[in-house]
């Protein structure tokens, strides 16, 4: 799964991300999608989501 279109992103999935501090050592955050942030239907960086635990960053991965 592509975590760059919003279309495969839906609140309550597992998802692996990059926090804007990390984003140069590229370390992953995994969590569950509270909030969808980004509006526009793709970004070359991953969409912006909230997880449930506060934290926001860009998908990376998307866990089944």
């Amino acid at each position: 799964m592509d975590g760059t279109k919003r279309v495969n992103i839906k609140s309550g999935i597992r998802v692996a991300i990059v926090l804007k501090q990390d984003q140069q050592s590229g370390l992953l955050t995994e969590g569950i999608v509270r909030d969808i942030l980004t509006k526009s239907p793709n970004h070359p960086h991953g969409i912006k989501v909230r997880l449930m635990s506060g934290e926001v960053g860009r998908v990376k991965e998307i866990h089944p």
